[in-house]
């Protein structure tokens, strides 16, 4: 029996100095060793089995740390992680006070660059190059590994574009699989299709008219060839770029067919790829599905409806929409700067346009919801998905800045639904003649009610709804948050519930003025709940408008402290901004 070669490799120096014959026996226990652990742990699985052989290539060709390695998005660097130190520990990545599940520069010096959102790669590692120029580094490596759905993002072309005017010793690898999450879109994409193992298209090569030196494509998964290969294009000075064929999940069969399913498909049986069965019979909706299924039933109605998504038509559960009116809802890829003012431009023309995007991912596109939709006055419907604490995606992907991010900007309605039926509720509400863009933020992961699908009830803009009575205190919660509040309450005594008022602002701009005033009329003691930054949030537009109206009494606020929450499972992330039910629970003894 061989002996086990992975369980030797320390770091990328002990890879180095295996002979060229075994590094086949290192890849086959490289991509087990990940299946396993992702079997039972969860996290991002066809990306990284995908590039098994590319990772090794790289790590033993390149003088790694001292070359600089940059990986795009990180989905695929888990590799990379294990034969850079972490093997040990890899069974705690994506858990709390574990290994984050993309590179991170705090966690090792093999990781470059933190990363998580995607198409970033190609600047950070030209920014290096140049500084390496600056240094007279001139001999230093730096290679950035992207995807050819991140590759179509403007980010990236803005990144090659500059590369190929400059002496940067850059190598840019394609990573070309035809999928991000799902399937890869655009001219780009139906380029490089044309593209295969020794066959470039002869004309139209976009790299080519920037100045880089092409080469391949070649196959991802021929060690032999990588090693030759990347061996040649290490003398070679200036922006280089290398086209390399792979199949995402290679090397397990269920995941190279349902590319889809497999990027992230939970647990599963190592040997066989099965999904364990998870019984949903019971369990509320996902509240991306309660968005998916409301936008078909409203689109069947109202013909002016169209459905935009940045690459996330399964994510965010435009799929359906897709299915049931491809002509009307479109997977723009990784152009988050692109959907909203490809939004915009639709609104313009009397469509009611509603722009499924992930709370953490409209960051990448701020100043357009700015100055293309805003500034306009134009009412696109922007639908965050995984607003709030995401869990073990950390903290590339919380969608906690939103709340901030938005109250600032004038014209601009922000919602959060409490559950599925005020979700629908508000999709409802905005085709019906809305004149201002709108945000309804609602978090990732399952609803709170089994019967969702009730009849539309048209809810009044910048309304919130009193849920309970009470004499001493009152809390006021915005969107998920209500459920986490009225838990809290049923903790107390039956003296300390009949103290506590409970109300649903819904809105956080325009805030319910009314009510408020009632509010402050009546309560001395006020605490505010919410799943955003407690800074510049909701709780501070409430601070600010009791400031303006002389509210004497003292207002508590709950929400993510003014620090970045790493990974976890969204209760411990919860716990730890004391936002869970016994985080307000103790809140509200301390004030009873």
């Amino acid at each position: 029996m061989a002996t086990n070669i992975l369980n030797k490799i320390n770091s990328p120096e002990d890879l180095r100095k295996l002979k060229k014959q075994d590094l086949d026996q290192l890849t086959s226990e490289l991509r087990k060793f990940i299946i396993d652990i992702v079997a039972t742990k969860e996290g991002h699985l066809g990306a990284s089995l995908g590039v098994v052989e590319l990772t090794i290539a790289l790590h033993y060709i390149f003088n790694t740390p001292e070359d600089l390695l940059v990986w795009d998005v990180g989905h695929q660097a888990y590799g990379h992680k294990i034969l850079t130190g972490r093997r040990d520990v890899f069974d705690t990545n994506r858990q709390l006070n574990g290994l984050s599940g993309f590179p991170k520069r705090d966690e090792s010096e093999y990781d470059t660059f933190g990363v998580g959102h995607s198409s970033t790669s190609i600047s950070a590692a030209l920014g290096m190059a140049i500084a390496s120029n600056l240094k007279g580094a001139t001999e230093k490596q730096h290679i950035a590994v992207i995807g050819d759905a991140s590759i179509a993002s403007g980010m990236a072309f803005e990144g090659l574009n500059h590369a190929g005017v400059t002496q940067a010793n850059l190598l840019v690898i394609l990573n070309d699989n035809a999928i991000g999450i799902d399937p890869s879109v655009g001219a780009l994409k139906e380029y490089l299709t044309k593209a295969r193992v020794g066959y470039k298209p002869s004309s139209d090569n976009i790299i080519e008219a920037l100045n880089f030196k092409y080469f391949g494509p070649v196959d991802g998964h021929d060690l032999e060839g990588l090693l030759n290969t990347l061996k040649e294009m290490k003398s070679i000075k200036g922006p280089k770029f290398l086209h390399v064929i792979t199949k995402k999940g290679k090397g397990l069969k269920k995941a190279e067919e349902d590319q889809v399913k497999y990027h992230a498909p939970g647990k599963f049986e190592p040997e066989t790829g099965e999904l364990l069965k998870y019984d949903t019979d019971g369990l509320p909706l996902k509240y991306q599905d309660v968005f998916g299924l409301t936008l078909v039933e409203l689109a069947e109605k109202n013909k002016k409806i169209i459905g935009i998504t940045p690459a996330m038509p399964t994510g965010s559960s435009l799929k359906y929409m897709m299915k049931a009116f491809p002509e009307r809802a479109f997977d723009v890829g990784i152009a988050e700067q692109h959907a909203v003012t490809l939004s915009a431009g639709m609104a313009t023309q009397g469509f009611v346009v509603y722009c499924a995007i992930y709370s953490t991912f409209l960051q990448r596109a701020y100043d357009q919801l700015i100055h293309d939709v805003a500034l306009q006055n134009l009412p696109v419907v922007f639908c965050l998905d995984r607003a709030g604490l995401v869990g073990e995606d950390g903290a590339t992907h919380h969608g906690v800045f939103d709340i901030a991010y938005a109250r600032a900007i004038p014209n601009l309605i922000v919602a959060a639904p409490r559950n599925e039926v005020e979700l629908r509720n508000l999709l409802y509400t905005v085709q019906q003649g809305l004149t201002s863009p709108v945000i309804i933020r609602y978090p990732r992961g399952r609803g709170v009610l089994k019967e969702w699908k009730l009849p539309f009830k048209k809810l009044e803009i910048g309304k919130a709804e009193h849920l309970k009575e009470g004499s001493e205190i009152a809390v006021l919660s915005l969107g998920n948050m209500a459920g986490n509040v009225k838990e809290a309450i049923k903790e107390l005594s039956m003296v300390d519930q009949e103290k506590i008022a409970h109300y649903d602002m819904r809105f956080v701009k325009p805030l319910d003025k009314k009510i408020l005033n009632k509010i402050f009329k009546q309560f001395s003691k006020i605490i505010t709940v919410e799943d955003g930054v407690i800074h510049g949030g909701f709780g501070s537009a409430i601070l600010e408008y009791a400031a303006n109206v002389g509210f004497k009494g003292d207002l508590e606020l709950l929400g993510i402290p003014d620090k970045f929450i790493e990974q976890g499972s969204v209760e411990e992330l919860q716990e730890i901004a004391k936002i869970n039910v016994q985080g307000i629970q103790q809140k509200l003894e301390s004030m009873i």
